[in-house]
Formats: structure tokens, C-alpha cells, sequence
């Protein structure tokens, strides 16, 4: 199957009964078409792994998967796992430029491999094309799709929902993973994706980015617009990135350089109510 996610296509050759199941992907499914492909990932039986060299592994907590990276003479080797100290769900061997790839699933929960190996591919092979996955939540108002940046836990789902409750004509693009894209002609635009965390948002559909506001609990609400290089920080912090591969992280950096020029960044000290939400819409939209 080919899909297409903010522009890009890439391939999934994949034992199709998974594939069927995979509900969130039909949205983006297209017909395969002569543009070069951001990626291709094949299923494998067994992945051929020599011997590599211990590079990398996440610790983010017992409650969020663990990713191990290895570098191998020719690429890379990842091995990831739902928990910490569960089994591996999926190895996956990719090329240096992320651009081919092929996994063996190990059969504990395929569905979580196949998502989580293709965020991981689409983050790296689109890091020199001005692509961000985000870890953010982001409504489309008034024709601009507006992000709602913060850690796990502080809310962003959260302020989205008082949006939707209390901005009339708001509508929810995608509740965890978005991808903003630095276009050619300059302008930023958000876009929706296979991937939207516990809720089931999966829409092809594309806005201008009106604004990106990080959500941080407080007491009161207050809202603040940052400076550029304050701006730079916010996005970075929530954007899908690996700085140990040099390239990469290059590509990356100079899209948040252009994006934290470009658009407007802000920061929401708020409680959790209706408050918040107009508050921060009268500011953003106005």
C-alpha cells in the first residue's frame, strides 16, 4: 500500500490482514504514483542484524515505550518494546538515510509496531525535507490550525476540548501527533496524520498555522508571546528528534530556525477552563 502524509508518500509492503486493520492509515492510502517515495518499508521473516554498536535507548518512564538503537556498518538497527521490560515488539533495519527499512514483527501487538515504526521512519526521512511530527494537539479555526504544545499530562488535549466547546466553527485536526511542514514557498502549514494518540483522529486535511501556544498549569491564566529565540525552545522541546544523527538534527534545527521566525509562539499559564480557551483565543486569532 502507498500513503500519503503532509505531502509525502511512502510504501508498506506488509502482510495484509494487518494492514486491513490498521483503520487509521485508510484515510491516507492513494494510488501508487510515479513521486519518489519519502520512504519503503517491507515485512520481513527475520531481520538480518551483524554486529553493531549500542547507540541509544529512551527513558522515559515505565508508562511510555522504550526505543534501543543500534549502528550498524550500514544503517541503524531499532528494537522497540510497548514498556520497559516487555517484549520486543518489532526490529526494524533501516539505511542511513531512512529510506528503506525492513521489519520483523514479533507478534505481541503488531498493530502498535507497524505505528510506531512508521512515526519513527516518517520523523527521520523527512528531517532535511522541513518536516516536524509533533507531540502536540491542534484544532482548525477560522481556516488556520492552531497547536497546543506541553509535557504529557499538563493539558494540551485538554484546552483543545474548551476550544471545540467554546469557539464556535473549531474543529479538531489531530489530538497528538501532527506534522507541521515548512513549505517551498515558505509558509508553514499543520498537517493531520495516521497518528493521534488515545483519540481516534485521522484526517487528511491541511491549514495555515495561525499559532503555536505551549499549555503550562497554573493558577490563573495569562498569556504571553515569545521572543523568537524563546519561540525556537518551545517548538523544539515538542518535536520529534534524534540530535545524536548529525544530519538529521541539522535539518530539523533549521526548520524550527524558519518556523520560530515565521509564526507565532506563545505561552498559556491557565486553569482548565472556559476561561482559558476564550482567553487564548482572543489573543492567537485576533
Amino acid at each position: 500500500m502507498t500513503y500519503r502524509v503532509a505531502g509525502f508518500p511512502f510504501t508498506v509492503k506488509a502482510d495484509e490482514t494487518l494492514l486491513k486493520r490498521m483503520e487509521n492509515l485508510k484515510p491516507f492510502e492513494e494510488a501508487a504514483g510515479p513521486d519518489v517515495q519519502l520512504f519503503d518499508l517491507e515485512q520481513v521473516e527475520a531481520v538480518d542484524t551483524p554486529e553493531g554498536e549500542p547507540l541509544f535507548c529512551t527513558q522515559d518512564g515505565p508508562e511510555f515505550p522504550e526505543i534501543a538503537i543500534w549502528a550498524l556498518p550500514e544503517g541503524h538497527l531499532f528494537r522497540m518494546r510497548p514498556l520497559p521490560g516487555r517484549p520486543v515488539a518489532v526490529e526494524l533495519k533501516v539505511n542511513e538515510d531512512f529510506t528503506k527499512a525492513c521489519m520483523q514483527l514479533r507478534g505481541t501487538d503488531d498493530v502498535f509496531a507497524l505505528n510506531n515504526t512508521l512515526m519513527l521512519l516518517y520523523a527521520f526521512s523527512s528531517a532535511r525535507k522541513g518536516a516536524l511530527e509533533m507531540h502536540s494537539s491542534v484544532v482548525m479555526h477560522d481556516g488556520k490550525g492552531y497547536l497546543f504544545l506541553g509535557k504529557s499530562g499538563t493539558g494540551k488535549s485538554t484546552h483543545s476540548r474548551l476550544w471545540l466547546q467554546n469557539i464556535p466553527d473549531t474543529e479538531l485536526l489531530n489530538d497528538d501527533n501532527p506534522v507541521l511542514r515548512l513549505m517551498p514557498d515558505g509558509s508553514a502549514r499543520v498537517f493531520g496524520t495516521p497518528w493521534s494518540g488515545k483519540t481516534p483522529c485521522y484526517k487528511a486535511q491541511d491549514v495555515p498555522v495561525g499559532a503555536i501556544v505551549r499549555i503550562e498549569q497554573a493558577p490563573e491564566n495569562a498569556i504571553r508571546r515569545l521572543s523568537p529565540l524563546e519561540a525556537y525552545a518551545s517548538v523544539m522541546a515538542s518535536a520529534s528528534a534524534f540530535r545524536p544523527f548529525k544530519e538529521l538534527s541539522d535539518g530539523w534545527h533549521r526548520t524550527l530556525e524558519a518556523v520560530a521566525a515565521l509564526v507565532p509562539c506563545y505561552t498559556l499559564r491557565c486553569l482548565p477552563d472556559d476561561a482559558a480557551a476564550i482567553l487564548c483565543h482572543k489573543t492567537v486569532h485576533g
